[in-house]
């Protein structure tokens, strides 16, 4: 489903629950109407996918033709990823301070792709400067730990600021908000890499469900992404081969304003703007036309072309 909507790769978690909470954490009581049991503990177990499982998804992606990863969300998930044989490692939000762990998953030499929700920059730049030195393949997604998100709370220009700060490592988003807009709006800012949660219904019961996207809005996602990626081109700006026929239909030529003598030296108030025919000269050469001589005489509304003015020397366009 995820192939055929256009995304590159299906990320899951993989939890290894008694090394990723201690005991206190999964025997407190969890009466949320989300839980599937009744402690923290029970409602992880039913939820986790076991090793052979992780066989069995993997497989399946490389059967039909998509990539398959997961966070390790604690060091034993880790290694069972790596002997997994992931592609990289994606590290959640709530390992990006857990330098220890940072250092391990680093040193597997497997590229990483680490989120930043609930850090701060100085956190970041740590972050950085533990994993760059033995491991330089990995990347920074901006991310806001907060499900659903809203709009307030994205703040994209985080990604700018990653950019400045970290200029040699791609950066990306990872989004809980609801709608595809915020994502699209981030691979605009340059984001490489772009992560979202998946479900087949909103309406299923786990408070993810609601910051996840349907397979028809991931689609409508990576046919934005996809067309943003096109359409953010060349920063070079000149008049592209695509415009050369409204050019010719509606460019605009510096026309006589008024009868001009031949010899008469050329005035401003000679001359105005107009869609000429035939075209003559382009309006931003209407200056250097000033204190120009005309060979010729040239009735008024008539286009002023290179014949009728003497000594004209051709500017050429860099």
């Amino acid at each position: 489903l995820l192939q055929e909507c256009g995304a590159d790769c299906a990320k899951f978690q993989k939890s290894e629950l008694e090394y990723k909470f201690n005991k206190k954490a999964l025997e407190r009581p969890y009466t949320s109407k989300h839980s599937w049991g009744k402690t923290y503990g029970e409602h992880k177990r039913h939820l986790e996918f076991s090793h052979d499982q992780y066989r069995e998804l993997k497989k399946y992606a490389e059967e039909v033709g998509i990539f398959f990863t997961a966070s390790g969300m604690d060091e034993m998930a880790v290694e069972f990823l790596h002997e997994l044989d992931v592609p990289f490692f994606k590290v959640g939000s709530g390992d990006t301070n857990n330098f220890p762990y940072l250092e391990k998953t680093a040193k597997k030499g497997r590229p990483m792709v680490i989120s930043s929700g609930m850090q701060s920059m100085n956190t970041m730049q740590q972050v950085y400067q533990i994993v760059k030195p033995i491991n330089p393949n990995f990347c920074f997604l901006q991310c806001t730990s907060a499900y659903p998100l809203q709009p307030e709370d994205v703040n994209l220009r985080v990604i700018s600021a990653y950019q400045s700060a970290f200029p040699d490592i791609p950066i990306g988003y990872s989004g809980h908000e609801t709608g595809i807009a915020i994502s699209v709006a981030a691979v605009a800012m340059g984001a490489k890499v772009v992560e979202r949660h998946v479900t087949l219904d909103k309406t299923w019961k786990g408070s993810d469900h609601q910051a996840s996207l349907e397979p028809d809005e991931l689609a409508e996602l990576v046919r934005a992404i996809r067309t943003v990626e096109k359409a953010m081109g060349s920063p070079i700006k000149q008049l592209l081969p695509c415009e050369m026929a409204c050019n010719e239909k509606l460019g605009k030529s510096v026309v006589a304003k008024v009868a001009i003598p031949e010899g008469a030296v050329l005035t401003l108030d000679m001359l105005t703007v107009k869609v000429g025919e035939p075209k003559g000269f382009p309006p931003e050469s209407i200056f250097d036309l000033v204190g120009q001589k005309v060979k010729k005489s040239i009735e008024e509304d008539e286009t002023i072309t290179e014949q009728v003015v003497e000594n004209h020397v051709k500017k050429v366009k860099c």
